[in-house]
């Protein structure tokens, strides 16, 4: 009997032993798979956050050169275009920054009466990874008033110039105060752009603000300043929406920035040379910059012309739906050297309205409105 359990006992330990075995190597490998599957997750999560690189203007694969460029200090290529009268015979020389989406061709609509009157020379540039102008992975918001520095060098405009920037220009403006002031004549800002980041406003008030936007606009900011390496992805996966600015949705605009938006597509022939060299290293690199941490906060800034020899503009619209007006009240609360242009219905668009640019530029140079 005991020969009997004894040999029925090892015929269940060599099952049990087979059991275990079996279990031992499907674990392994159910294991192993897990570890293929997380490694190929992670490729591929990484593969997906990477922008492709950019056309660069005048390479094998990219766009043709066209336009008149600089040869800057680090390599870099700026494209720009000269309007007005000639540089010799002008009395006032203005350097246009371009907003998001945007480029040299977007001009400043003046007068030609204004423009001859005043004798006004203006230049209009491509920011880095925009129009025809080379990307620069490493820009900063200082890298940019260098660059606008050394294009008023090398274009010789004279020891000190106007600068006038719209929306997002509107922040390089800031750079510009920042960082060269003295090479500045005065300065407008039309529309600026607001980082809710910048240190000095209330947490109350740039909540509120932030609050505003639409909630796809809420995230796009939030990702570009917590999150950069991932704007690539934000901006190009299709699970949810994204940008509503880059996708040109009708949805941001004020019902005065729908009929201005008319007039403008009506005239704006040159859309597809704004991001043809990418969208990463134009679109989503501003949102990087324009909405990360700043090295410093425009309202901490001292007056730059504290002679009064020159002067600081900000116009806003109280309908803009872009950038929140009570931000732009705030700043200039705070700097009581900026004259602020609040004009009651305008919109985000309202400089391309009739005789507007006329205005801006008027009350720049001479003081007229």
């Amino acid at each position: 009997m005991a020969g009997k359990i004894s040999a029925a006992s090892a015929r269940a330990h060599t099952r049990k032993s087979k059991q275990n075995t079996s279990f031992k190597l499907l674990s392994g490998i159910f294991t192993k798979t897990l570890l293929v599957l997380f490694v190929g997750a992670l490729a591929w999560a990484y593969q997906a956050i990477q922008p492709p690189p950019p056309k660069t203007c005048g390479s094998p694969d990219g766009p043709p050169i066209t336009a008149s460029r600089i040869k800057l200090r680090d390599g870099r290529h700026l494209a720009y275009k000269e309007h007005g009268v000639p540089l010799g015979a002008a009395k006032y020389k203005i350097v246009k920054v371009h907003g998001f989406d945007s480029c040299r061709l977007d001009a400043v609509p003046l007068s030609p009466e204004l423009v001859e009157r005043l004798g006004i020379y203006f230049v209009s540039f491509d920011r880095p990874g925009y129009g025809e102008s080379d990307p620069n992975p490493k820009r900063t918001v200082k890298s940019m008033a260098l660059d606008i520095e050394e294009l008023a060098d090398q274009l010789r405009l004279g020891s000190k110039f106007y600068v006038i920037g719209i929306s997002m220009g509107g922040q390089v403006v800031w750079s510009c105060l920042k960082y060269i002031p003295h090479r500045l004549a005065g300065a407008t800002l039309v529309a600026p752009a607001v980082n809710y980041w910048w240190s000095g406003f209330p947490t109350n008030l740039s909540n509120q603000a932030y609050q505003q936007m639409l909630p796809q606009d809420q995230w796009v900011l939030r990702v570009s300043h917590y999150a950069p390496w991932l704007t690539y992805w934000w901006n190009t996966q299709k699970w949810f929406p994204s940008s509503s600015v880059i996708a040109n949705s009708i949805d941001i605009f004020s019902s005065e920035d729908r009929k201005l938006l008319m007039k403008i597509l009506s005239t704006r022939n040159h859309a597809a040379q704004v991001r043809q060299q990418g969208e990463y290293e134009s679109l989503h690199r501003d949102l990087i910059v324009g909405f990360g941490a700043w090295e410093f906060s425009p309202l901490e800034l001292d007056n730059p012309f504290p002679n009064n020899e020159g002067s600081v503009h900000v116009w806003h619209g109280d309908e803009d739906r872009f950038v929140p007006v009570m931000l732009q009240r705030y700043i200039a609360e705070q700097l009581p050297w900026i004259r602020y242009h609040e004009l009651p219905g305008a919109g985000h668009l309202f400089m391309v309205a009739d005789g507007m640019w006329d205005n801006i530029v008027k009350t720049l140079l001479v003081g007229e409105k």
